[in-house]
């Protein structure tokens, strides 16, 4: 079974020295390739000087994260590709356990391993943790970390389980599912775009996983900070462009409506909090989801009529209103 670990890189030389190492280290058997999106900084150079054992793919744009690994993994061969992020450490024997899922477990077409912070490598880390799941009306949530409460790790999610979605900062997936399934979608650019693939793969009639045993560490942020309007703005537009494609008829233009005032009531927090830069973002978001909705609305394919997305009502109630701020307490 041959694997090509793929880091998509766009100015990220410092990155790429820090972590480049340890994936070359601990990653035994792999083909490793920096996937460069059209960087302006010497990054490629860096790599080819320094690395020579690691291939380069050079896309001719910054097609985002979703392009940029479209073009990338098109020419390459391998059985399993593993998308990981340039600010992502791997440590010793974290494949390996990952590619026996693979080999015993037909149906699961993606796994992550466990994803803890770097700066404070006994937390969870924002993207990922232990496992994505999602609500009813389209908002994240993970074994480990849900909204800005993150869980120190005590093992408690060390065991492998089926997950909804597999975080993009370490997203490990079979070839031949990530074609089928019609790879990343590029009108997101970047942000949820791994959320909406894993979603079109339950389509499919696949398994996503969640290994335990395997562990990456990661910065988080490095292309955007969670502060940034920028990402407000990704965020709260592609959630609404996942939810058009991929909501199970009859409930998904009622589920988009109770999402747009819940994206309301979001922007009334922005205000209070003196975050206008964030509301104006949310604003920018509806405006293009309208202004795309025809578009995205004909990428509704292969939704099973009764499909059980969502593996809880609310998230936002549970936690702001129920005050269950750990995965381990959510029924």
């Amino acid at each position: 079974m041959s694997t090509a670990v793929v880091i998509l890189n766009w100015n990220g030389r410092n990155l790429l020295e820090q972590f480049l190492p340890s994936v070359i280290r601990f990653s035994e058997g792999a083909n490793i390739y920096v996937a460069d999106n059209a960087s302006t900084d010497d990054s490629v150079v860096f790599v080819q000087e320094n690395f020579p054992q690691v291939k380069i793919i050079q896309n001719k744009e910054n097609g985002g994260f979703a392009k940029g690994y479209n073009d990338a993994l098109s020419g390459l061969t391998e059985d399993i590709f593993v998308l990981l992020n340039s600010d992502v450490e791997v440590s010793k024997n974290w494949l390996e356990p990952i590619l026996e899922i693979f080999k015993n477990q037909p149906k699961t077409a993606a796994v992550q391993p466990k994803i803890l912070d770097y700066k404070r490598k006994n937390y969870f880390e924002y993207a990922g943790a232990a496992g994505g799941y999602i609500d009813k009306y389209g908002y994240p949530f993970c074994r480990g970390r849900i909204f800005e409460t993150l869980e120190v790790d005590h093992g408690q999610y060390n065991n492998d389980v089926p997950i909804f979605w597999a975080s993009g900062a370490c997203m490990v997936i079979r070839k031949n599912v990530y074609w089928e399934a019609g790879a990343l979608d590029e009108d997101f650019f970047a942000h949820q775009e791994e959320i909406d693939l894993c979603w079109r793969i339950h389509n499919l009639g696949y398994q996503i996983k969640s290994c335990g045993i395997s562990t990456v560490y990661h910065v988080g942020g490095a292309t955007l900070d969670s502060m940034n309007p920028r990402k407000t703005f990704f965020n709260f537009r592609n959630s609404l462009y996942m939810l058009l494609k991929n909501v199970p008829a009859p409930n998904v233009y009622s589920i988009l409506f109770i999402r747009m005032i819940l994206d309301g009531v979001a922007g009334i927090k922005f205000i209070a909090e003196g975050k206008f830069s964030h509301l104006y973002a949310i604003l920018q978001a509806h405006t293009a989801f309208y202004g795309n909705f025809k578009k995205i609305q004909s990428k509704r394919k292969r939704v099973p009529k009764n499909m059980k997305y969502f593996q809880l009502k609310s998230i936002i109630w549970s936690y702001f209103c129920l005050s269950k701020k750990q995965f381990s307490k959510l029924k």
